[in-house]
Order: structure tokens, then C-alpha cells, then sequence
């Protein structure tokens, strides 16, 4: 997942002249030029723009926040899809959804880290940097509304890049299949192949009548890129190339093995174990119906995919040689820093490791109070309120990232679309899981949980203590008001919350001496680890000859390969195989249209001519994580030709130990797509917006 400007390096010029395609290297390094300035980020997934009248492609999955908001039990959007005929049909995606379009990036290391090893304590450095990065997205910002900035560091914080983009605040929900056709073989088939999901839906970016960004209004207007994606015309087949752009999330290559050795021993155990109660009681709410039921399965599908994601990672990392993989790199590194010249190299790595040991003696209770301390969507608001409430006297320089004016807009806006989203039963079943958590951990190990849970003289810290207090607690609480919510975040004083007789705001204040605690702990390791952990990155890239991609950091990157296939059997999964899987019930229940379609053959102009049909989806062997959802998948020419929105479960554990052998992404055909809107949803318009023609 190379960034950008890396694509300026002579072997991505070779391969790509190797590999016969026609796009310069030079283009693929900067985002302003076609095709990386139609490529935008969606906080969360990706997306790109398709017209110039902002109509932007992305994944089915990544909206189904805009479709919840949008639903009433009467009219399920989630389940039956939407189709806007017209822009005055389309609905607005809701508060938080923005998108961010990429102007450029500047180096800045020097800034952010010269001197920092001149300051002895490790607390004090690591707000250093917090001031420096304040200080320069401040810099980047100012004057210039519907800017937003940030500041991100690259190998473990050896380099450090001042990003700059647009962002876009007043986004439409356009077009969504049916979940029957945007999540065919819904958790049955996740992270499996082969797939037959058409994983594409629409949003469209407006701005206000002066073409500059804003917030949602009637009379706004679609606002119009530099640069949009052509759908390719060309047809794809085996071996070809494929590249991807987009905003990958996270990965975690540059670390040591302890690390990672760690993380299978201990960390992805009990990721699972936690999201799994998740997952369970989303199922049981899930059967309740109504709004809750529709707001369930969404979060379902998207704890789900995290729970398969982290088994199918801890599995591949126990399974063959990952591990072994990841020992002897590590050994390389650490050979690479024992040479003479290198010493300083040494001592740090040495160091390092130091703090990892001591940082997991505490691992355990460490998670189990972070996540407690959170533990749902009301106890999150009211920690919100203690903590601007703190930081709202102090000048806006000298306030905690996070509760700037930067980022008061922002924060309106989750609040606002709070009442869309906020289920109580779903929010009481996630906080009894934390603190059920918490109450399973040694006494010693949980003092703060009688702080939060406040028992009388004599009475018992148990579950039945639990379920009294989450019961209190939602009956008596205002924070359901969204004015009431506003008001406290605006204007709230600590004197005033201190009084306060909201409960979730009474257990905030009386935990924040023990969150403020933990954050110092928090930053004070960090600190330590600034001026060491870097030295491993450098460590490993020169040990690799520089051949090294920065871990992702949900910055916009650039990945390239083939269409290959996985073992057996085509790279392609088509239309005609869809009847035989199936079974007229969830997951595998595709509209009756578009059976008789499959029957009937009406292929038109979307069948594949070697394959004689359309094809539905189809795997390469490209890197990507998550984030990289909804990323166009492109052909030589810059072309459009498909969706990332899957891997392989053997694949995913690549995100810690990269393995090109078993690496595949999963891609919907943009064939598949155009034929679903031609033949069955009708989307005529949109399909003439985007250059094709309907036929169907």
C-alpha cells in the first residue's frame, strides 16, 4: 500500500512498463492529477466520483449508516434499497457523513521532531507533540473554511506528513441495491470466495450556491470535481492489470515479533471473545422488530465482519510459517542494528522491547477499564461533557485535541445524529458487557468499579448491582434530549455538571480522576516510545533496502496487480451461477427480478464476450485492508472497472504479516453493477450520468 509520491521509485516505473500499462508512475504520485483526484475518503471507506455532478460509487456497505437514518419500520431502506429518480429525491446521508477529497501533503518531520530527546520527561514530550501538531493545523487552517487538515505520522513516527483536503459536509444517499443483491450471502459468505455480492451504492457531494462547502440545505448544489472516473469499455480478463486507490485503515507490519507474538497469545483471544457477546446480543435485539430490529442487523453486519476479521487474522498468524515469517524478519532488523555504526540503532530496539514488557503486565485490566470507562453510546456523551466542560475555559491553543473550535462542528454533528442512531436496549446491552467484564477481574484490579456502580453499606458488587444501576441510570437520564446534549457542550461548566443530577453525568464526573490517571499513563508511555520506536521502522527499511511501505494510516495509497485466481476455478464469479446457490431465504434470496433475468439471459451489452455472461465479482491480487472499501478498482487506462470490498479469510492476516502468495482482494464487477441498474432497479438516470447507456 505505497503511498503516493513512493510510486515515483524506478521499480514501480519498471514494473508498470513491465506490465504494459500505459498510466505514467509520475501520475500515480499525485493526488491532484487524474485518476488519484476522483479518489475520496469517506471516514471510514472510500469512494470515487463518477460524474461531474459529484455522483460518487462506493460500497453497498458503506452506507448502510445513510439508509438506517433514512428507515422507519414502514419503510426499510436497509432491506429494500433506494432509488433517488431525481436530485430532489435524494436524502441526506445524515450529519456525520462527509467527504474528504485529498489537495496535497508536506513533510513535515523536522517540525514535529527536532528536539524532542531534549526533553527528560516522557508526559511532557508526548504534549510537545500535541502542541506542535495543534500549532500546525492551526497553521494550514486558518482562513481557509472547508479545509480540514492533519497531521499523520508514517513509520512508527519516523516521518510525518501535514495532509490537506477538502471536505465536503452536505452528502445524499443516491442509489442502493436491495440487501438481497448489495449483501448476497450476507455472514455466510463474508470474507469467502467465490462471492456473488453486487457491493455498490451511490452518494452524491453538494456544496452551497457559491461552490464552496457546506452544510445540508434544500437549495445547495451538486458540486462538481476537477476529475471523475470513466467506466472502462474494454473488457477484463485473467492476468490483467488492476490497481486500486484509496484510504486503507490500519495495518501493523513494522512491529517487532513480541509484538505480534503477543497479540496471537493474548490480544486477538480477547478481541473475539468481546466482540462475539457483541455479536450475540445483536442477535437476540435483532429479534425484537421495529426500529431496534433494523438498527441490530445493521450494526450486526458490521460486528460480524469484524469478529470473522479477527479469527480469520489470528488464524492465519498460527497457521504454516506467519509466525516463523515474522521471527526471521525481525532477526534481520535486529542484525541490520548489531552492525557497527548502528548502535544507537540497537539501544533503542532494545529499549523498546522494554516497554512492551513492562506495558502488558497491565494489559488486561488496561483493556477491561478503557472499554468500561466508554462503555456505551451515554456514558461516551457524558465523558464528552465532563471533558469539554474542562477544556472550554482554557484559550483554544492550549485545549486538548479534539475539544478545539476545529472541532466543535464536528462534534454537533454526532450529537445531532445521535437520535438517529441511539437504540436504548442496544446501548444498555453494550454497557452491561463491560462492566460484566470488569466484575469478573480480581478486586484489587477494579477499584474504579465501585466508583461507577456506587453500591449502599452492605450491598453486594454483583451482576444484580449491574442490571439495578443500568436500569437507574437509562430511566433518569436527560442525555436523551438532543437540546439538552447541545446545550451542555456548547455552554456546560463543571461547576455545573458537578451538580448535576443526570446520572450518566454524575458517573462521569466522579471517574474522571481515574481516567485522568490512565491518560497519563497513556502518555507517558507514548512518550518513551516516540524516540524509540521510529529507530525500528528506519531499522526495518534499511534492512529491506528501502523497499518498505508505510504501515496504513487511513491516508490515501496506491496498490497494483493482476486478476488472479485463487487455487482452482476462474477469478470470476458469474450471473448464471446466482440461481443454483439460491434458497429463496436470508442470505441467499435474490430478487425475483433479477432470477428471471439470469434466466432469460438478458445480458445486453454488459456480458463479458469470453465468458458469455456478466460477471459478478472477481479476485486480484492486490493489498488492501479496511478502508479500502469501496475503492475503485482500476484498469491500465485509469478506467473503471470495479469495487474493492472483501479479502479472503486466509488473506487478512497479510495485515501483520504480508504473504503475496495468499494474498487476494475480492472486487465486484462494474459489469455486474451497470447490469443490476439497467435490468432490474432502473436506474436509467444515473447510468446516462456516468456515460453508459441504458439498454435493459
Amino acid at each position: 500500500m505505497w503511498m503516493p509520491r513512493q510510486m515515483t521509485l524506478p521499480i514501480h516505473a519498471a514494473n508498470l512498463k513491465a506490465m504494459g500499462v500505459p498510466l505514467a508512475a509520475a501520475d500515480l504520485a499525485d493526488p491532484m492529477k487524474e485518476p488519484l483526484a476522483a479518489v475520496v475518503s469517506l471516514g471510514g471507506c472510500t469512494g470515487s466520483f463518477v460524474s461531474p455532478d459529484g455522483l460518487i460509487i462506493t460500497n453497498h456497505h458503506c452506507v448502510q449508516q445513510a439508509l438506517q437514518v433514512n428507515s422507519t419500520p414502514e419503510t426499510n431502506l436497509v432491506e429494500h434499497g433506494f432509488l433517488a429518480k431525481t436530485r430532489a429525491e435524494e436524502k441526506s446521508a445524515g450529519p456525520t457523513q462527509h467527504v474528504y477529497i485529498t489537495q496535497g501533503s508536506k513533510d513535515i518531520t523536522a517540525a514535529m521532531t527536532d528536539g524532542l530527546a531534549a526533553i527528560a520527561d516522557p508526559v511532557a514530550r508526548t504534549k510537545e507533540v500535541e502542541t506542535r501538531e495543534k500549532a500546525q493545523l492551526a497553521a494550514c487552517e486558518k482562513g481557509r473554511p472547508g479545509i480540514k487538515c492533519s497531521v499523520e505520522s508514517f513509520y512508527r513516527g519516523a516521518e510525518w506528513q501535514l495532509i490537506e483536503q477538502l471536505e465536503l459536509r452536505d452528502i445524499r444517499l443516491v442509489h442502493a441495491p436491495a440487501r438481497s443483491v448489495g449483501n448476497y450471502g450476507g455472514e455466510i459468505d463474508n470474507w469467502a470466495w467465490p462471492r456473488h455480492t453486487g457491493d455498490y451504492s451511490f452518494f452524491r457531494a453538494y456544496v452551497g450556491k457559491d461552490g464552496q462547502p457546506a452544510d445540508f440545505a434544500k437549495d445547495n448544489v451538486p458540486y462538481h470535481p476537477a476529475h471523475w472516473l470513466k467506466v472502462a469499455t474494454t473488457p477484463l480478463v485473467e492476468s490483467d492489470f488492476v490497481m486500486v486507490a484509496g484510504y486503507p485503515g490500519r495495518t501493523e507490519r513494522i512491529t517487532t515479533y513480541s509484538e505480534v507474538k503477543f497479540d496471537v497469545d493474548f490480544s486477538y483471544p480477547q478481541r473475539i471473545a468481546q466482540i462475539q457477546e457483541f455479536y450475540d446480543v445483536l442477535t437476540a435485539l435483532a429479534a425484537k422488530g421495529g426500529m431496534t430490529a433494523i438498527k441490530a442487523n445493521m450494526f450486526k453486519q458490521f460486528v460480524q465482519n469484524a469478529l470473522e476479521n479477527q479469527q480469520s487474522v489470528l488464524a492465519g498468524l498460527t497457521r504454516g510459517d506467519a509466525l516463523d515469517v515474522k521471527r526471521k524478519l525481525d532477526e534481520q532488523v535486529r542484525a541490520w542494528a548489531a552492525k557497527p555504526g548502528n548502535e544507537d540503532y540497537a539501544k533503542a530496539i532494545a529499549a523498546l522491547e522494554e516497554t512492551f514488557t513492562e506495558a502488558r503486565k497491565t494489559a488486561k485490566v488496561d483493556g477491561v477499564f478503557a472499554r468500561a470507562a466508554n462503555g456505551s453510546t451515554m456514558l461516551g456523551v457524558a465523558n464528552l461533557l465532563v471533558r469539554m466542560a474542562e477544556e472550554r475555559p482554557k484559550k483554544d491553543a492550549d485545549r486538548k485535541a479534539g475539544f478545539q473550535d476545529r472541532d466543535l462542528p464536528d462534534l454537533l454533528d454526532q450529537q445531532k445524529q445521535m437520535a438517529q442512531q441511539f437504540d436504548p436496549d442496544i446501548d444498555r446491552a453494550l454497557l452491561k458487557l463491560s462492566l460484566k467484564r470488569a466484575l469478573a477481574l480480581p478486586e484489587a484490579d477494579r477499584p474504579w468499579l465501585v466508583t461507577m456502580l456506587a453500591p449502599a453499606k452492605g450491598q453486594a458488587l454483583d451482576e444484580a448491582l449491574i442490571d439495578q444501576r443500568i436500569g437507574e441510570w437509562y430511566k433518569a437520564t436527560t442525555l436523551t434530549d438532543e437540546k439538552v446534549r447541545i446545550k451542555l457542550l456548547t455552554k456546560g461548566t463543571s461547576k455545573e455538571l458537578a451538580k448535576s443530577k443526570d446520572p450518566f453525568i454524575k458517573v462521569a464526573v466522579a471517574m474522571r480522576p481515574a481516567l485522568k490517571a490512565f491518560e497519563a499513563q497513556q502518555e507517558a508511555r507514548a512518550g518513551v516510545r516516540l524516540l524509540l520506536a521510529p529507530k525500528y521502522a528506519i531499522a526495518m527499511r534499511e534492512a529491506l533496502d528501502g523497499a518498505l511501505a508505510p504501515d496504513a494510516n487511513s491516508t490515501l495509497r496506491v496498490t497494483y496487480g493482476t486478476v488472479k485466481r485463487r487455487g482452482d476455478g476462474l477469478p470470476f464469479t458469474l450471473a448464471s451461477e446466482i440461481p443454483a446457490k439460491d434458497k429463496g431465504e436470508e442470505p441467499f434470496d435474490a430478487p425475483p427480478a433479477l432470477l428471471a433475468a439470469i434466466k432469460a439471459k438478458t445480458w445486453g451489452p454488459y456480458a463479458d464476450p469470453t465468458l458469455g455472461e456478466v460477471p459478478v465479482d472477481f479476485l486480484s491480487d492486490v493489498d488492501t485492508t479496511g478502508g479500502n472499501s469501496g475503492s475503485p478498482t482500476l484498469n491500465g487506462k485509469g478506467e473503471l472497472i470495479g469495487l474493492l470490498f472483501d479479502g479472503t479469510t486466509e488473506s487478512v492476516s497479510s495485515d501483520v504479516v504480508f504473504d503475496p502468495k495468499i494474498t487476494r482482494s475480492i472486487h465486484a464487477d462494474i459489469r455486474y453493477a451497470l447490469w443490476v441498474m439497467d435490468a432490474i432497479d432502473g436506474a436509467d438516470n444515473l447510468l446516462t450520468e456516468m456515460g453508459v447507456t441504458p439498454s435493459l
